[in-house]
């Protein structure tokens, strides 16, 4: 290719020849130098770009982390307060029944009730006048429920043994002998030597005859076993009862007995009813008492009952 150059001064005519391949270079060089320098201006235009899109995936990941974290936080403090809960509830029952268990010991040691109410509050009180020692760290609620837990668990243990001593008090008083075997009647016939009431000769009387109104209840002296409870000669309808260092009590002519053999029965219980069953002249009670095999004059024992009262 030629080019023709004209200059204004001289008019002189200038012919310029180019090289066809020498053009197509430089037009690709100059194409390749404005396509690189396109790339990084647009990589200078979006890099600020790129790094606040990072930046916000970082704070997306972390508040997510965080979530993660409360959440967990908040399933830890659910079962910190459901064990609470249920630890609450457990002292709670515990108690209560050591309120019935108080209220059960004040009824065994005829307590007054209205010294021993368990249904108040224990009376506490006074000024407050605080020492003066470095601040209290308190320990967690957990080890404090734990600490009053062992507390209760002693005073348990105090109370059950104090109920069992009392039982057993209760029941060895018991078995104490005292007391006449019916509610309401008199001694018609009095132990040792008598008239016999139907033959009029002199005779041993073995116990001791109550009168009473046909029916009435017949109830036991003591606690104990009964050991009989059936017919015997000249005593018609009997029963028999085993008590404590061997002791044995008879209730005679009974209308009907109540009780079998084998059963427990407790001071003051009825066993029998009034009757004039076998060798008997009127409605009464026959009240024998023997101590270990030997008849023994139960009149002792029937006038215990005015010395507890």
């Amino acid at each position: 290719m030629q080019i023709i150059l004209l200059s204004r001064r001289h008019g002189a005519a200038r012919t310029v020849s180019l090289d066809m391949r020498w053009m197509a270079l430089g037009l690709a060089m100059f194409l390749a130098v404005s396509l690189s320098m396109g790339a990084a201006f647009a990589t200078w235009i979006h890099a600020p770009i790129d790094t606040a899109i990072l930046q916000t995936a970082e704070v997306t990941q972390a508040l997510d982390e965080q979530r993660a974290e409360v959440g967990e936080v908040r399933v830890d403090a659910q079962r910190q307060l459901d064990a609470f809960a249920g630890h609450v509830a457990e002292l709670q029952a515990r108690l209560t029944r050591l309120d019935a268990l108080g209220e059960r010991l004040t009824e065994l040691a005829d307590l007054d009730s209205s010294e021993f109410d368990f249904s108040l509050n224990v009376g506490q009180g006074g000024p407050d006048d605080a020492l003066q020692e470095s601040a209290y760290a308190p320990p967690s609620f957990m080890s404090t429920l734990d600490d009053l837990a062992l507390q209760l668990d002693s005073r348990e243990s105090q109370l059950q043994v104090l109920e069992q001593l009392l039982a057993e008090r209760r029941l060895s008083e018991s078995e104490y002998l005292a007391g006449q075997p019916v509610l309401q009647g008199y001694v018609s016939s009095h132990y040792g030597r008598r008239t016999d009431p139907l033959t009029g000769r002199s005779s041993v009387h073995k116990g001791v005859d109550f009168a009473a109104k046909a029916g009435s209840p017949v109830v036991a002296v003591a606690a104990g076993v009964v050991t009989f409870s059936g017919v015997k000669r000249g005593y018609g309808n009997v029963v028999e009862i085993s008590h404590a260092d061997g002791y044995t009590t008879l209730y005679g002519h009974n209308r009907r007995n109540m009780v079998q053999v084998g059963d427990l029965v407790k001071r003051g219980q009825t066993i029998a009813q009034v009757g004039s069953t076998g060798r008997s002249t009127g409605y009464h009670v026959h009240f024998e008492v023997t101590s270990k095999g030997r008849v023994v004059n139960p009149t002792t024992y029937i006038a215990r009952v005015s010395e507890e009262q």
